[in-house]
């Protein structure tokens, strides 16, 4: 690439992340705004500027708000992962289910559910699901052995997957408890209802530790796009790599899955629409994925929320949004790719 192309490719990135942090700012403002109850923006304001209704100022601080910055916190990890996932594997079709990560954390979190943990802490599923998400990572790197072939690591996490819907599927069906199993399933559904300061709290550490990581490794990603003999050349490790992707991975959307359940579709498309935007630049498509996922979910949260108003308080699960906003554009993308080979 030429100068004159990579800095007009430079200011293209710096423009498209100024207008998705203004826009990820924007949503941030109206989520807290917007709830599943109608309230008026100048009773909110009343309530906080004028103390004049404690309980509506305790909603908004208590409920509102960290539901929005989970909103945030979860897309940004989801999308970011995805991006990961996505340079490593040279596959714009992987998302951090895929990769494992996500079926150990839900597992994780499901069995914190039904052993009962959770009535000694609220905070088990979170534990939990980055405990589980943690071990996906550890069986993926022993099925896949020291190889990182893409084929290798694909199949590894395929297998991790499967045997982590397969043991969902068996605490399901050996739940003696109809509203354990309830809970379960409306769980895995995905949904940031009833989300507190606490699960912020909880959550923002590993979030941060993994998103850290797997920032870190934008370089390392730009090298690995020549190839593992030229990246090796540039001195990339290429099971170092595997193994930060991986972790960074496992402590972002292992929080995630733990306060949000399952919700897919977001680590899938949003790397996938923005890299051309980024002209196929893999440590900027981290970022761009990041504020994109965060910009995401949070509408698709939104939605949910609103979606209450219409079925008299029963909104939509957060996982059912998601898909229902993922799989037109991608359905889109295959008929066209369709349409290139014909």
């Amino acid at each position: 690439m030429s100068t004159t192309a990579r800095s007009q490719a430079s200011s293209e990135s710096l423009r498209l992340f100024a207008i998705l942090a203004l826009l990820v700012a924007g949503t941030f403002a109206l989520s807290v705004i917007v709830g599943s109850a109608a309230v008026r923006p100048w009773a909110l304001w009343r309530a906080l500027a004028d103390g004049d209704r404690p309980l509506l100022a305790r909603v908004f601080w208590e409920l509102r708000v960290p539901r929005a910055a989970l909103g945030l916190m979860v897309g940004a990890c989801l999308g970011l992962a995805g991006a990961a996932m996505q340079g490593l594997m040279h596959n714009p079709l992987v998302e951090p289910g895929v990769g494992g990560v996500s079926g150990g954390a839900a597992l994780g979190a499901v069995v914190a559910i039904y052993s009962g943990l959770v009535d000694l802490s609220g905070l088990a599923p979170q534990v939990a699901g980055v405990a589980g998400a943690l071990l996906a990572v550890l069986l993926i790197e022993v099925v896949a052995g020291r190889g990182v072939t893409s084929e290798g690591v694909l199949l590894a996490g395929f297998v991790v997957t499967t045997g982590c819907n397969a043991l969902i599927a068996l605490v399901l069906n050996l739940s003696p408890n109809p509203l354990a199993s309830h809970e379960i399933i409306f769980w895995l559904l995905g949904s940031l209802a009833d989300r507190s300061a606490d699960h912020v709290r909880s959550a923002a550490p590993p979030m941060i530790l993994g998103a850290l990581l797997l920032f870190s490794c934008g370089g390392s990603l730009r090298a690995w796009t020549l190839g593992e003999e030229a990246a090796a050349s540039l001195g990339v490790r290429p099971r170092l790599l595997r193994l930060r992707l991986m972790l960074g991975s496992a402590l972002a959307v292992g929080a995630a899955v733990s306060v949000s359940g399952t919700v897919g579709f977001v680590g899938l498309f949003v790397p996938h629409v923005l890299r051309p935007r980024v002209h196929g630049d893999p440590a900027r498509l981290l970022w761009a994925s990041a504020l994109g996922g965060a910009l995401a979910l949070s509408w698709a949260d939104l939605l949910a929320r609103l979606s209450g108003r219409v079925l008299n308080g029963g909104e939509l699960k957060l996982g059912v949004v998601t898909a229902l906003l993922g799989t037109p554009p991608l359905l889109l993308v295959a008929l066209r790719a369709r349409r290139e080979l014909v």
